[in-house]
């Protein structure tokens, strides 16, 4: 547990709105964008999920009156998608509607795949008539290339991440390479897309997904390099100083603990991923 808690003031940004603000500061004073991401997953009642959505409201509230340069992320389950889809869908619609207000962006994570599915049609059903909205898209799922075609085909604007959570062989590859290659393919089909945005801290897939980008005749301003906070800072700061528009990912909240003991459980590189770039 000491242990932890020693991570976590690495890569979580404090356990309150103010903490976060602050770190953005930080980050932006260095010429870097922010995601912000209230930590927690898996609301159990009617209570705890209304608290969720209020904190990501004042979220949004927040970062208009500092005037930082950042949006927001979010968990569908944070939101109550787990027992009742139609209160997730009414918090979704009064953020998006706040961000709106607030001339700000949301990003709907994605959750293992059990809510994939769920999680899409949720995102489509509000993305029509509310474009300020994204959704991320997980290139260890067998299903995601498709995904990622209709997404490109509708105008959505994508994270393409690699996934974090254990899965199935039946709906995940179970080899990195595979992983790696399906990466590639869904970051050359994204180069069609409205404000792409690659998440990744691996320099192979970063470097062909510019290559897809160039050869597709986008401006360094049409798309996002996106890292996790307290993760690989000084590539970070490499690529922002080659004139590339980076955004950091920063966690915060008192949810640290169950975040970082299920990312730990679901793939063990994860921690030694963490504790080496811990001494970087």
């Amino acid at each position: 547990m000491r242990a932890l808690t020693f991570l976590a003031r690495r890569f979580v940004a404090g356990d309150d709105v103010t903490d976060a603000i602050d770190a953005v500061r930080a980050l932006n004073a260095e010429g870097l964008k922010v995601t912000l991401d209230n930590l927690g997953e898996d609301s159990r009642d009617q209570a705890q999920a209304l608290a969720a959505a209020e904190e990501n409201l004042s979220m949004l509230r927040r970062i208009a009156e500092s005037g930082v340069d950042a949006n927001i992320s979010l968990k569908l389950t944070q939101l109550g998608l787990a027992f009742d889809e139609r209160l997730a869908k009414d918090s979704l619609l009064r953020i998006v509607e706040e961000a709106e207000r607030c001339k700000n962006f949301v990003r709907i994570d994605m959750e293992g795949s059990q809510w994939t599915q769920k999680t899409l049609d949720l995102f489509y059903s509000l993305h029509d008539r509310h474009p300020g909205v994204g959704i991320v898209l997980q290139a260890s799922l067998r299903r995601t290339e498709a995904d990622v075609k209709d997404a490109v085909a509708r105008g959505a604007r994508v994270r393409l991440c690699k996934g974090a959570y254990k899965e199935a062989v039946s709906v995940a590859f179970s080899d990195r390479k595979e992983v790696d290659a399906n990466y590639d393919a869904c970051a050359r089909l994204l180069a069609k897309a409205p404000a792409p945005a690659i998440a990744t801290h691996d320099d192979a897939r970063i470097t062909a997904a510019l290559k897809a980008f160039d050869a597709a005749g986008l401006a360094r301003s049409d798309y996002e390099l996106q890292m996790l906070y307290g993760i690989r800072s000084k590539r970070a700061r490499e690529l922002r100083a080659q004139g590339r528009i980076v955004r950091i990912y920063v966690p915060y909240g008192t949810h640290w603990l169950p975040y970082f003991y299920r990312r730990i459980r679901e793939r063990k590189e994860n921690l030694l991923f963490v504790l080496r770039n811990f001494f970087e």
